[in-house]
């Protein structure tokens, strides 16, 4: 393993990256990079460098691996990435926040939404993420891909949670189902919010968002359960 890692810091170095960048290491089918502010996505291959201002688009049947440097206890280390189909990710989210960090962007979060109405069963917002392009959120509706978007977006939090970046997946999961309220009844992701800001030792913030979840009305008796179980260990946890 050390061996494998070692020969592919020398490659980066050979290629002219930088120890800060992230490399493509596979990619399968179609998959495309935008690159900063662009709107245009083009097509990625094997070796091409990274920036954390850039995102990755994977098609349908398709993937990609990356390696990303990422601070572990306060030492940069390579970790691999596997993206599978329909996900959008920001390179910007592959990183690590802390616990201060994290509360000030659900804060900024938490205002930003304010200004808008929001319906009975949507996301109780504890707290912010930085919102890319033109905010949506006052939108009735959405045309087909506009909405195929937030659902890519979405997909690629699951990416976030799966690889231990917690706060960043609760943050781009909050700002996608504010920006597409037409998703919000996905009680999966839902579920993956509270997990990931409890996993964050956020403990308020996941019983409420909890809380919020188990008024969903598209919600099953069996997922209610498992909700009110969350609520009901978390609370107990807090008074201990």
């Amino acid at each position: 393993m050390k061996t494998t890692l070692l020969m592919l810091m020398i490659g980066l170095l050979a290629s002219g990256a930088s120890a800060n960048d992230i490399i493509v290491r596979k990619v399968q089918g179609e998959v495309s990079v935008r690159r900063g502010v662009e709107e245009v996505w083009t097509e990625v291959a094997v070796g091409d460098v990274l920036r954390p201002n850039d995102s990755m688009r994977t098609g349908r049947k398709s993937g990609a691996v990356l390696v990303a440097p990422v601070l572990d206890s306060e030492a940069s280390v390579m970790k691999t990435i596997t993206l599978p189909s329909k996900v959008i990710i920001d390179m910007s989210d592959l990183r690590m926040l802390s616990q201060e960090e994290l509360m000030l962007k659900l804060t900024m979060e938490k205002v930003r939404a304010s200004s808008y109405e929001w319906k009975k069963n949507e996301m109780n917002i504890p707290n912010t993420t930085v919102v890319h392009g033109a905010d949506r959120s006052s939108q009735s509706s959405l045309n087909e891909g506009e909405l195929e978007v937030g659902v890519f977006q979405l997909n690629g939090t699951r990416v976030l949670y799966d690889n231990g970046f917690y706060s960043t997946c609760a943050l781009k999961a909050i700002q996608v189902l504010r920006r597409f309220p037409q998703l919000s009844d996905r009680f999966e992701h839902r579920l993956m919010v509270a997990e990931a800001l409890e996993k964050s030792s956020l403990r308020s913030e996941a019983i409420n968002e909890y809380v919020a979840l188990s008024s969903l009305e598209s919600i099953s008796p069996e997922q209610k359960d498992i909700v009110l179980a969350r609520i009901a260990r978390l609370k107990n946890q807090t008074a201990q």
